[in-house]
């Protein structure tokens, strides 16, 4: 009972407006303080010089760490041309073709192919609208103050998604290939499209929120989402050109034979020419704030209304690395989510621990734990690429070859080189094919998942 009684008056406490007092004021004794420190700093003068003239980042690379670096690996695994998500949060569904990649090209005999992702991410952005006005419908009777109103309203229409996003969109619309359905201005570059819908998204949210102050059923404001839903569509085929319903493709192998021309929907093209079962695939995540061995999922961490939000699997960091690594070995690519921001060398596309010294140029520390970071939001997931090989040495990894979707004009050709104990330090979620994983993980999902809201630290939509 005391425990109940001091969470009531904690949350009280933080629900409070922090009060003005003198007593945590900048004092002119402080500022005195603060000045000597630095003017008895003998360094302080010549690192202000150089880092008032230039970009600090360009100032932190710290050659020892550069020494022994190679972009060799023991195990790689063969694609195609390296893509380009361009100007926009669609990372997470690249990444999502580019498992699949490998597989269609080895069935079909060809040097290259792409999926279009343009097809894909029209449905996906359909879906999100929806899954936007109906959350609105679901919240019609809370104030605007509600923390999930709230949420909504901050995150009507984004660029971002999840693997679980991946594997409904594929079941639900299918796929096709590139020349089918290509790449428009704003495919690559949403920021204006995203603009307009989701400022019409909260127009419509208002409408709704007025039908029901007004007394109107549910079937009245569910009718009228629809009509709201035709809009957004309208504007997404301005922007992003009708997806097909039915087409006819062809492809030459690489010996240059030709195939015939065969008429396909974009759900029979799935069927017979990539034919995986991606809801095999299990997503594990190594999350230390919270508990291992248990299942979880978070709220609106999905595309579709009609469909559970992803659910993820927490484990420590070995298990990851050691299914991770079996599935590469065995030759399938993983996909995967991590800060990619964090000490990365980008000219070089090196993602490694101290590459970046901001410490010794600055003369602070900025050492935090993993679940500090994540605790105290300075780390989330904010980007999804695929392991593509391996760096092995004596049978334990030393680098991961990654391929991404920002061109190959960025990093290695498009690759990044991830070295191991990056590995550890900025990497949250895999995908793993369920035959890789011993009945003991497998059973975890048995359990009823763990309902995390979407304010959580480890909520993030990679883009």
């Amino acid at each position: 009972m005391k425990s109940c009684i001091s969470l009531v008056i904690l949350s009280l406490l933080l629900a409070a407006p922090l009060v003005p007092s003198q007593e945590g004021a900048i004092t002119k004794e402080m500022i005195s303080s603060f000045r000597q420190d630095l003017n008895g700093d003998k360094q302080a003068a010549s690192v202000m010089n150089a880092v008032t003239r230039n970009d600090t980042g360009s100032l932190v690379l710290d050659r020892k760490a550069l020494t022994g670096h190679d972009g060799h690996f023991t195990n790689k695994i063969k694609t195609g041309k390296v893509t380009n998500q361009r100007s926009s949060g669609r990372c997470w569904l690249f990444a999502g073709f580019n498992i699949m990649r490998p597989a269609v090209m080895k069935k079909l005999k060809v040097k290259n192919f792409e999926f279009s992702e343009n097809f894909s991410f029209f449905w996906d952005k359909l879906e999100k609208a929806n899954l936007f006005l109906e959350g609105i419908l679901q919240t019609r009777a809370r104030g605007l103050g509600d923390r999930t109103v709230e949420w909504l309203l901050g995150h009507p229409f984004p660029d971002g998604g999840q693997w679980c996003m991946v594997v409904d969109l594929m079941k639900k619309y299918g796929v096709v290939p590139v020349e089918v359905m290509p790449e428009t201005r704003h495919t690559g570059a949403t920021r204006m499209v995203n603009r307009l819908v989701s400022r019409k998204l909260r127009m419509n949210a208002a409408v709704l929120r007025s039908m029901h102050a007004a007394g109107q059923p549910l079937e009245a404001m569910r009718a009228r989402k629809v009509k709201m839903l035709s809009e957004v569509y309208r504007l997404l085929a301005l922007h992003f050109g009708p997806p097909p319903t039915t087409f006819k493709w062809r492809y030459q192998t690489g010996d240059g034979k030709l195939s015939a021309l065969r008429s396909y929907t974009p759900v029979s093209f799935y069927k017979e020419v990539v034919g995986l079962d991606l809801s095999r695939y299990v997503c594990l995540y190594n999350c230390p704030s919270h508990e291992y061995g248990k299942p979880y999922c978070i709220q609106f961490d999905r595309d579709f209304f009609d469909r559970p939000d992803m659910t993820f699997i927490n484990l420590d960091m070995e298990a990851l690395k050691s299914f991770t690594l079996k599935q590469i070995l065995a030759g399938e690519p993983v996909w995967f989510g991590c800060d990619v921001g964090k000490e990365h060398f980008r000219e070089k596309g090196i993602l490694k621990n101290g590459i970046l010294d901001f410490e010794s140029l600055l003369g602070v520390d900025l050492s935090m734990t993993k679940k500090e970071r994540i605790l105290y939001r300075d780390s989330i997931p904010t980007h999804a690429m695929v392991f593509m090989g391996v760096d092995l040495e004596d049978g334990k990894p030393v680098k991961w070859q990654v391929e991404n979707s920002w061109g190959d004009k960025r990093g290695d050709k498009g690759y990044l080189v991830m070295y191991d104990k990056w590995f550890d330090e900025y990497l949250y979620s895999v995908i793993i094919d369920s035959k890789h994983l011993p009945n003991d993980v497998l059973q975890i999902l048995d359990q009823k998942p763990i309902a995390l809201p979407p304010w959580d630290p480890m909520y993030a939509m990679v883009r």
